[in-house]
């Protein structure tokens, strides 16, 4: 989850699901369209919102591969890049 703040206020924290955000615009207020149709009006700036998504994608990632293993996570991603030889 990242946390955002409605605008109007920092007491009006949220956390939101990244998967759900489908758009970040500035309009000129950043507003984040879900993929459920909702629209939310948020304090941070696009650029802010887009980190976060990256931030919290990457500690995913990074999590799965520490679960998986770094021999079975690198023989993955050799099957993927050279598919003809695996």
């Amino acid at each position: 989850m990242i946390r955002l703040h409605r605008l109007g206020g920092s007491e009006h924290e949220f956390d939101l699901n990244p998967d759900l955000v489908l758009t970040v615009e500035s309009t000129p207020d950043t507003t984040v369209t879900l993929t459920t149709g909702t629209k939310l009006v948020v304090a941070e700036s696009p650029d802010s919102v887009t980190a976060a998504v990256r931030e919290w994608r990457v500690g995913i990632l990074e999590r799965a591969l520490k679960r998986t293993g770094p021999q079975i996570a690198e023989a993955r991603l050799r099957a993927v890049d050279y598919p003809a030889e695996n």
